[in-house]
């Protein structure tokens, strides 16, 4: 699969641990930053990441902060882009099951790395049950308004 991830400052260490995971695991990353410890802003890196979605380049994102809650405003507010926020193996396979969500946060001061890369493995696995689809129509009608 081809993953976008992006983090801000204080997920730096963190992203780059899942980014090779990722990699390891035999999919295609793209790091969208940052690559510091400098304070920087979280909507920068949402928005790089979920952008490579939106175009296609990238087929979902991994979203990085300190409680992820920021990055998944972020993402929320681009068209298109359903991102969950998450913290357990169970919520990361209900935002693939019943939300097809095509960006995921996560909070790097809030879960464990090996929570968070079990939810990351849980997410990508988990198939999308189509009969929620109907409720996707309604968020996507909710952009138009």
């Amino acid at each position: 699969m081809r993953l976008a991830i992006a983090c801000d400052h204080a997920a730096l260490s963190y992203k780059e641990r899942l980014r090779d995971l990722l990699r390891g695991a035999g999919h295609q990353v793209t790091d969208c930053g940052t690559d510091s410890t400098a304070s920087c802003d979280y909507p920068d890196f949402a928005q790089a990441a979920c952008r490579l979605v939106q175009s296609g380049e990238c087929d979902r994102a991994v979203l990085i902060c300190g409680t992820g809650i920021g990055m998944s405003i972020a993402a929320n507010k681009m068209t298109g882009i359903r991102c969950a926020l998450v913290h357990s193996v169970e919520t990361a396979r209900l935002a693939a099951a019943h939300n097809r969500a095509q960006a995921l946060a996560m909070g790097a001061r809030v879960i464990e790395l090996a929570t968070a890369w079990s939810c990351v493995q849980t997410w990508l696995a988990e198939p999308f049950e189509e009969r929620h689809q109907r409720r996707l129509d309604k968020i996507a009608a909710l952009e138009q308004h």
